[in-house]
């Protein structure tokens, strides 16, 4: 067993204990053991706020506008397609838009030229690395990280830029890529960067962390703080919405605009190829459900919503970096379950090597955010950020992107030369 699958089973497993699925003393312990080191993180996290709060320690500024986009717990929350939508809106009223990432799990500077670094600098410092530049995408999934990957494939005319260091990161997008509008992906936490607007996601499946600070539970600070929200999107909402958790969050944050939203499948694309299917095609199908997400079990559900029938599943710890070993295993198993097609992520997709086998369709199910409440308040706090009126209205929001579709074929290309050198990297 390799180092990374010691960590990831690691991983897997305080989960289960943070949950409460493993039983037993040794769990019990654990979690009595976590519940001190979460009050010890509270008092960490509620000092640092203050210190910011009363500018003992002071953001830098840019000069620009910056708006953060982020949770209050760890992972799941559906963050990414709406770090989309959001970018892709303030692209379309005008705004030069640079989404600055930490790029978990990407790959790091080597460690021969981190030494030459500092023999001959007296440090390590590294340019930030450009993903896209809004024109054309730059880096492999193994460099970027396979979130800011996603964003850069699907998003035209906006920047993407990876740094641990957002400020550094900040200042690049701004000077040599020309952006006005910078977007703090999993920001909220981010308070090195000084930034005028916080959009906070709530996941609805688990919308409090469990309750409990990190370790013990999934929280990143107190519930409570969701007050510094100026927009908070509930995700993964059902048809009618969640008028109950909505008006909880009201009493903890008068101010915020809410709106409800959901992730919608929209189409089906093969992982090593061009061709999409229609998500009817699943209507009856045997398929084998692969990921390597927080929440495996929103995914899977999804699949069966629309009638597919999983005859295999394979879970890995979340950001899992697939080996080809595993993709062929993965096909062999499922073919001998009986499957007919294995199904993905899309930030799974990203994280495929190649591999020449075509027994069986290898598939990702492409998501996109549906707004089913507070449309018209996102449209018109876009126009406030973009210093326009009025504000563009659904409709006119529909047809821009329609044309956004159309054009993001221009970018695909683009993607598909990219691709190789993805895949060299196993």
């Amino acid at each position: 067993m390799t180092n990374k699958q010691r960590i990831e089973n690691l991983e897997t497993y305080l989960l289960s204990v943070l949950d409460g699925t493993e039983k037993g003393k040794l769990p019990s312990t654990l979690r009595v053991f976590m519940q001190g080191l979460s009050w010890i993180f509270a008092v960490i996290v509620q000092l640092r706020l203050w210190l910011y709060k009363h500018r003992i320690i002071r953001p830098s500024t840019l000069g620009c506008q910056v708006i953060s986009v982020g949770n209050l717990t760890v992972g799941g929350t559906g963050k990414t397609p709406v770090v989309e939508v959001f970018a892709r809106n303030l692209q379309e009223q005008g705004r030069k838009v640079a989404i600055l990432s930490r790029g978990y799990k990407s790959k790091e500077l080597p460690f021969l030229e981190k030494m030459i670094q500092r023999i001959t600098t007296g440090k390590i410092e590294t340019p930030p690395r450009v993903v896209s530049d809004g024109q054309r995408l730059l880096l492999d999934s193994w460099t970027a990280g396979d979130e800011p990957y996603m964003l850069a494939s699907n998003l035209l005319n906006v920047a993407v830029v990876v740094d641990k260091d957002r400020v550094k990161a900040g200042k690049y997008a701004i000077k040599e890529l020309g952006c006005d509008t910078l977007i703090l992906d999993d920001g909220f936490q981010y308070l090195k960067l000084g930034h005028r607007l916080d959009i906070a996601l709530v996941d609805r499946t688990n919308p409090f962390g469990g309750g409990h600070l990190l370790p013990r539970g999934l929280l990143r600070e107190p519930m409570r703080n969701i007050k510094r929200a100026g927009f908070i999107f509930i995700t993964k909402c059902g048809e009618q919405g969640e008028p109950e958790l909505k008006e909880q969050l009201r009493r903890m944050n008068p101010h915020a605009e809410i709106s409800e939203c959901r992730h919608a499948a929209k189409f089906l694309k093969d992982v090593f190829g061009d061709k999409t299917y229609d998500m009817d095609i699943l209507k009856g199908m045997k398929i084998a459900a692969v990921s390597a997400i927080a929440v495996p079990e929103s995914f899977e559900k999804a699949l069966r919503a629309f009638g597919a029938e999983i005859v295999y599943t394979r879970r890995f710890a979340d950001h899992h970096r697939f080996t080809q070993q595993e993709v062929i295993n993965t096909i062999n198993l499922s073919i001998k379950r009986g499957a007919e097609a294995i199904l993905t992520t899309e930030k799974d997709a990203v994280r495929f090597p190649f591999v020449d086998r075509r027994d069986i369709p290898v598939i990702y199910m492409r998501v996109e955010i549906e707004m089913l409440s507070g449309e018209d308040e996102f449209m018109d706090w876009i126009s406030r950020i973009c210093f326009k009126s009025p504000s563009i209205k659904p409709d006119q929001a529909k047809a821009k992107k329609k044309a956004a579709v159309e054009a993001a074929a221009i970018l695909q290309r683009e993607k598909e030369k990219v691709k190789p050198s993805a895949y060299s990297q196993v």
